[in-house]
Parts: structure tokens; C-alpha cells; sequence
């Protein structure tokens, strides 16, 4: 990746500046009252946890995006992961291509991602939190017969494989402890979305951000929003992510808090809260001198599920904003899409919008 390739080159109105503007406001939440608490069910008849349930909730409503401390995630399962991560990534690339991801196997190593057709800087390492998954084999809604994605490890280091399954369970639990939190918030029971993680097809991801001679022209990921429930995320101290903030629409940085854990709402939960709370745009720079490793984990529902607003959140005042559709069908098309550089644009939640 020398000098930067034209497919690179974000369009003018997209160009990072080069100026940051520190997130002042994105909330960092302290969990340490939920953590003696076993089980969601059991949350919610903790009153202490009242004013944590309020945070969560104004951080979703007014951000989306926020950072938890004291989130219980073991510390020696994150640095196995990250360690093992920049072994893995410092190979040579003949190695790291041995575990390439294409149509059929969808997950392992890959370099020529694109965010919004223009190719991203950055390379990937994707791991499926359960084993098989299973998923429809093709996003035509006719089609009802399904498949299962399964993992690819690399030989080498040998230690990556059992490093990445110990932290999915770490960070699998955090998750599911915010679903719960983000449910009372919404006046739900925190066990309401408990059934729809019981046939995962959540994923996590490892990114390598190598240095680039041009961070004025390319992204690491280019703007988007994440078509799942909820995306957990482990930086390192470099930073680059930045938020488009709700009230003015500026890019702000998010800065790097030690440990911690920035978490954001996907598409899925705008539709479930029927647009109480919103999936926000988001972006990462590149820097021209230090390389950037992050970890996103991003907890996906079953594939049958149907994403639709739940009905204690609509009635005739308030009626749904969405029609149902299937997340299966959503994820099929979605993958498909990283292997060709569509003429179209990849498919949104809005399409799915009921018009006003």
C-alpha cells in the first residue's frame, strides 16, 4: 500500500480534515453496577442500577455511540487477542492470503474491502462468534434454503484460533449485558431481546490500519452505519474513529480511554425503538505515521429473524416506521456486496422505511 491508488481516493466532500475536533460529550459510562449482577433477568430488579439505565438511555437517544469502563471483560483475554492480532497481521502477505475470504467461505482474511464503493485502507481478519452459522444461501427472497459459515484460522501464530474464541465469550457477555440495559431504558424487560441472540450471527472483526502517505485523500473505513444490533469496540491508542455528531453533523474524534470499551447502536435497534434511538454515522482516519489495530464485535440477531418495530413501541400516535424485513436476506446481499464493486447502492434500512 505506497503511494495511494487512485481507488483510494475519497470523493471531495468526503476528504477527512485534518483538523480534530476531541469528542467532548460522548458519554463514558461506568458499569461497575451491573458487573455482581449474574444474569439480565436478574438486572432488572436491581433499583441501583436505575441511574445507569437513564445513561445508557440519553447516550443512545442523544449520541449513539458511547464508552464503558469496569465493563467486567477480562484484560488478559483482550491483550491475548491483540497480541496475537499484530503477529497475525505482520505477515507476509502470501501467508496472510492463505485464509482469503471469497463468495463462498465469507469470512477470514481480507484487503480490498470498500465502504461506499471507494476501497477502505486497511486490511481485515472476520471470525464468526458461533460455529457453524447458519444463514440463507442467497438474499432472493424465494430461496428458502440456507447454508452455514464456518470459520477459516490461519497455521500461523498458532495461538490466534483459542486467543479469538475466549474473547468472543468475554465480549459476547458484555454485549447481551447492554442489550438488557438498553431494554429497560426503553421501559422494556431486560430480558425482551434475549431470543433473537440464541442462533447468533454475530462476528468479530480484526483490523489493521497500516500507516498511509496520504491521510488527507483516504479513509481506513469510509463513512457508513452498522446494519446490526450493537457493535462493541476495542481501540488501541492511536484513535481515528470519529462520530458524526447528531446536532451539528461535524466529525468529531473519539479519544482513546484505556480499556475501554466504545459501543454503538446498529441499524436493528433504530428499527426495534421505531427511531427512538438512532444508528449514527461513523468513519476512521488513517495516520501517515503509526499503524492503528482495532476490534469490533458486532452482535447480530438469528437469521430468521424478522427486524420490524416492536409493537410495545408503536401504536397509532406513534406507528411503525418500518416494514418487517429479514435479516438473513439483509446479511446475504450485504456480503455479496464486498466482493463486487456494485453499480447500486448496497441496501439500507431506509428501503424498508413506510413513507410519511
Amino acid at each position: 500500500m505506497g503511494e495511494v491508488d487512485p481507488a483510494f481516493i475519497q470523493d471531495p466532500e468526503h476528504r477527512p480534515k485534518l483538523s480534530i475536533i476531541e469528542a467532548e460529550g460522548i458519554p463514558l459510562i461506568d458499569l461497575s453496577p451491573i458487573n455482581s449482577i449474574p444474569t439480565p433477568d436478574s438486572i432488572s430488579e436491581l433499583k441501583a442500577i436505575d441511574g445507569l439505565v437513564r445513561e445508557i438511555g440519553s447516550a443512545c437517544k442523544d449520541w449513539g455511540f458511547f464508552q464503558v469502563i469496569n465493563h467486567g471483560v477480562a484484560l488478559d483475554k483482550r491483550e491475548k487477542i491483540e497480541t496475537a492480532a499484530r503477529k497475525f497481521f505482520a505477515q507476509p502477505l502470501k501467508e496472510k492470503r492463505k485464509i482469503r475470504r471469497d463468495e463462498k467461505i465469507v469470512v477470514g482474511y481480507y484487503d480490498t474491502e470498500h465502504t461506499k464503493n471507494i476501497r477502505d485502507w486497511k486490511e481485515v481478519f472476520d471470525f464468526l462468534v458461533e460455529e457453524p452459522t447458519l444463514v440463507p444461501a442467497s438474499p432472493d427472497p424465494e430461496d428458502k434454503e440456507e447454508t452455514e459459515w464456518i470459520n477459516q484460522w490461519p497455521e500461523n501464530p498458532p495461538e490466534l484460533r483459542a486467543a479469538c474464541e475466549e474473547y468472543a465469550g468475554e465480549v459476547e457477555k458484555l454485549a447481551l449485558k447492554l442489550m438488557g440495559l438498553i431494554a429497560l431504558s426503553l421501559g422494556l424487560p431486560a430480558d425482551r431481546f434475549n431470543s433473537y441472540f440464541k442462533d447468533q450471527t454475530s462476528f468479530i472483526r480484526l483490523n489493521h490500519y497500516p500507516p498511509c502517505p496520504s491521510p488527507q485523500l483516504a479513509l481506513g473505513v469510509g463513512r457508513h452505519k452498522d446494519g446490526g444490533a450493537l457493535t462493541v469496540l476495542a481501540q488501541d491508542d492511536v484513535g481515528g474513529l470519529e462520530v458524526k455528531r447528531k446536532t451539528d453533523g461535524e466529525w468529531i474524534r473519539v479519544k482513546p480511554t484505556p480499556n475501554a470499551y466504545i459501543i454503538n447502536v446498529g441499524d436493528i435497534i433504530q428499527v426495534w425503538s421505531n427511531e427512538r434511538y438512532e444508528s449514527v454515522e461513523h468513519r476512521v482516519m488513517v495516520n501517515s505515521e503509526k499503524e492503528r489495530f482495532s476490534i469490533p464485535c458486532f452482535l447480530n440477531p438469528a437469521h430468521y429473524t424478522q427486524v420490524k418495530p416492536l409493537e410495545e413501541l408503536t401504536d397509532e400516535r406513534n406507528p411503525a416506521k418500518y416494514k418487517p424485513y429479514s435479516w438473513g436476506k439483509f446479511i446475504t446481499h450485504r456480503k455479496l456486496s464486498n466482493f463486487k464493486k456494485l453499480n447500486t447502492e448496497n441496501i439500507q434500512i431506509y428501503h424498508f422505511r413506510v413513507p410519511e
